[in-house]
This record gives C-alpha cells, sequence and structure tokens, in this order.
C-alpha cells in the first residue's frame, strides 16, 4: 500500500458517492490528537479505472482508499479487494451470516413468501436464521410451535421481540461472532426496529403498517452497514415483499434442506431427477413445503429463465 492508503469497507452508496469506514485502532499512526476506539467514516469517489475495468463496488467491499484528507474526511477509492461472495438483490457483498426477518402476526408469517426469500438466501451457501419479530404478539406455545416447525426445514431460528426485548440479547450474542450480517425479509415486519434496538446510537426512520393491507411502508431506501460492536456489522436492506427466482430447475432442489439432507444419504435413479413423479425417485415428498417446490419447479420448466410473479 502507498504511505497515504489504507483499506476501508464501503458501508453505504449514495449516488455516484460512497461512505467508506476506516477502523481507528488498525491504523498505525493514528493521524487524530485523542485516542479514539471506533470507527470514522470518510466520503469518497472512486479512480475512473475501476469503471474502465468494468468493477462496480458495493456495500460490503474492502477498498483500497488514498488521497486522504484527515480533516475534512474525504478520500478516493483506488482499488477494489476480492469478493467471498455477493448477493444482487439486496446488493451487499462479503456478507458472513443472513437473518431473514419475519414477523408472528401483522403481517402474519405467510410460509409461501418465506420459501421465496429463502431460495434467494439459499444460492450464496451461507448459514441462514430466521428471526421472528413482534413475538410479543404471540403466546409461548405458539412461537415454540412456529420454532419446530422451521426446524423441520432444517433452518435456524430465533423469536424477538422489541417491546419486551425478548430474544435480544441472544441475537447480539449472534451477530457479535460474524463481520457482516444481512438482516433482510418483506415490509413491515420490524427490520428497522429492530436495528434501533440492537443499536441506540442510530436512530433510523421507522414505518407504520397498512390496516388494510397489512404490509409496511418502505422506510429503508438503500442498503447501510452498522457498526455493533468488535467490528461487527449489521446490514439494514429495503424490504421487498416477493423476490424473484433466480433459479433454474435443476438447482431449484438445492435451495431446499429437505431434498439436499436426503440427497446426502441417498441417490435417486437418475442424475437428471427432478423429484416429481420420476421412476426410480428415492426422495421422501412428505414434507411441509414440498408443495411449494413442486409449485416453484413447475414454474422454473414452464419458464426457462429467472421469472417474476405479479
Amino acid at each position: 500500500m502507498k504511505e497515504n492508503s489504507c483499506l476501508a469497507i464501503v458501508v453505504a452508496i449514495k449516488a455516484n458517492y460512497f461512505f467508506v469506514e476506516i477502523s481507528i485502532k488498525s491504523l498505525k499512526n493514528n493521524p487524530f490528537s485523542s485516542e479514539k476506539d471506533t470507527n470514522v467514516r470518510f466520503l469518497c469517489t472512486a479512480r475512473n479505472r475501476i469503471n474502465y475495468q468494468g468493477e462496480q463496488i458495493r456495500v460490503g467491499d474492502l477498498v483500497l482508499i488514498e488521497s486522504i484528507d484527515w480533516i475534512n474526511f474525504k478520500a478516493v477509492i483506488s482499488q477494489v479487494q476480492p469478493r467471498t461472495n455477493y448477493m444482487i438483490r439486496p446488493s451487499v457483498a462479503n456478507v458472513d451470516k443472513i437473518f431473514l426477518v419475519f414477523s408472528c402476526k401483522k403481517p402474519d408469517f405467510d410460509i409461501d413468501q418465506v420459501t421465496r426469500f429463502l431460495i434467494t438466501a439459499e444460492q450464496i451457501d451461507l448459514d441462514i436464521c430466521i428471526l421472528l419479530s413482534k413475538s410479543d404478539l404471540l403466546s409461548e406455545q405458539a412461537i415454540n410451535s412456529q420454532l419446530k416447525r422451521i426446524k423441520t426445514w432444517g433452518y435456524d431460528s430465533l423469536s424477538v421481540s422489541v417491546k419486551s426485548n425478548n430474544g435480544i440479547n441472544t441475537l447480539i450474542d449472534r451477530i457479535s461472532s460474524f463481520k457482516i450480517s444481512l438482516f433482510c425479509g418483506p415490509s413491515g415486519v420490524g427490520k428497522t426496529s429492530l436495528i434501533n434496538k440492537l443499536l441506540p446510537h442510530v436512530r433510523l426512520p421507522e414505518g407504520n403498517l397498512s390496516k388494510k393491507l397489512q404490509r409496511g411502508s418502505n422506510t429503508t431506501r438503500h442498503v447501510e452497514l452498522f457498526s455493533l460492536a468488535n467490528e461487527s456489522r449489521i446490514a439494514d436492506t429495503p424490504g421487498f415483499n416477493r423476490p424473484d427466482i433466480m433459479v433454474g430447475k435443476e438447482n431449484l432442489q438445492w435451495t431446499f434442506p429437505e431434498i439436499k439432507s436426503q440427497l446426502l444419504q441417498k441417490r435417486c435413479k437418475f442424475r437428471n431427477c427432478l423429484h416429481k413423479d420420476e421412476l426410480g425417485c428415492e426422495i421422501n415428498k412428505d414434507w411441509e413445503r414440498y408443495s411449494i417446490y413442486r409449485r416453484y419447479l413447475d414454474k422454473c420448466i414452464k419458464f426457462p429463465r429467472p421469472y417474476q410473479e405479479d
């Protein structure tokens, strides 16, 4: 690295400007007069050669910044470091853990909608945890029943409540184990309220739930990273209710843990088996989400390219 350069992480992108953060304690020569054990944010532009090389800078990218103005907190991004992974929607790079947030009530937990998000998340091969927000709206028995139900799908889950603080400390402990935890889910499930609870120093605008449509207003307009502790960051993302199915018919099976777990123990007679009604299919089809798998599979067969439902 050049003398006046250092590594930073992209935490937000607005128009053609990039906001990056540097950990003060990671600097060899602290340019600040006081001892700070925190992150400092810089406003950056990007070198033209990054665009010429066909690269695109995304939130979560580790970048090299130069021409650092330590007084006005400005710099220039000169290089993008290799990524470990990248999600298209929401657009985030280098994610370590995915938390899919769905409410227990208001709006109701929708298995079809949840599955669409799970299919999207499964495509980058990361651990997924389903967060059941607004747990104060259901009885403990109902919550436990829902958690057991999700476990049969093959996923970890946790119930949380901003009002009662249920599960908040457990969630903080889990997030602290990762550098970037992605929070995503439909509008109105309480993602922003949850982040405000986890990060008291950050006050994000919260929307109201439509009583008629049982949908929330989308208050988050862009992806942004917020620091928690120990270099852990939470990625807040815009809510969207129906993710596109961006997977082909042959690969859809690998987005369902119920099928993957069976394929680790046995194989169907033919390698191209789609686990419908094929001769020699060894997959047990007696599980809750199988009808959803069949419906999406039929869509993938009818529309070979990734499709979006109305």
